[in-house]
């Protein structure tokens, strides 16, 4: 078994671009956010589902480059685990990841499946963006003083 070994923190290199998976994080859940708040039809739930997970995403990615840092895979749990390396992240959160994940199984063609948010999924699914965002955001600020 390989044992990755983390580095003490003033060892750490950051990964350049990390900046802008940050901004294009918050502009993906600014943008879902707005359009489920405002009724726009033009963004079915199936959208407003996939831009709050590449806001997660972006976010968390952008929080792990940051830290020299990358996730294993992209799926919503297995970022939570890259996540969890550095920060604890409470059992709640991690149910709410699971139920993010539940929408799409689409790494492996034989179990590959996709079900569409009601309105009430929709609701949830910005509301569990804004708490990753409300999360990460101290951890990411900081870095622009």
């Amino acid at each position: 078994m390989n044992v990755l070994q983390i580095r003490p923190s003033e060892h750490i290199i950051a990964i350049d671009n990390w900046r802008e998976f940050r901004r294009d994080g918050e502009q993906f859940l600014h943008t879902a956010i707005s359009a489920a708040n405002n009724r726009n039809r033009r963004f079915t739930p199936d959208t407003l589902y996939n831009l709050v997970a590449m806001a997660i995403e972006k976010l968390i990615m952008a929080f792990l480059m940051r830290r020299g840092d990358l996730a294993d895979n992209h799926t919503m749990l297995d970022l939570l685990r890259a996540l969890e390396r550095h920060i604890a992240i409470g059992p709640d959160l991690a149910g709410k990841f699971a139920y993010l994940d539940a929408f799409q199984e689409i790494c492996a063609i034989d179990t590959y499946s996709c079900r569409t948010p009601s309105p009430a999924d929709v609701e949830r699914i910005t509301a569990i963006g804004a708490e990753v965002l409300a999360i990460l955001e101290p951890h990411l600020a900081e870095a622009d003083n």
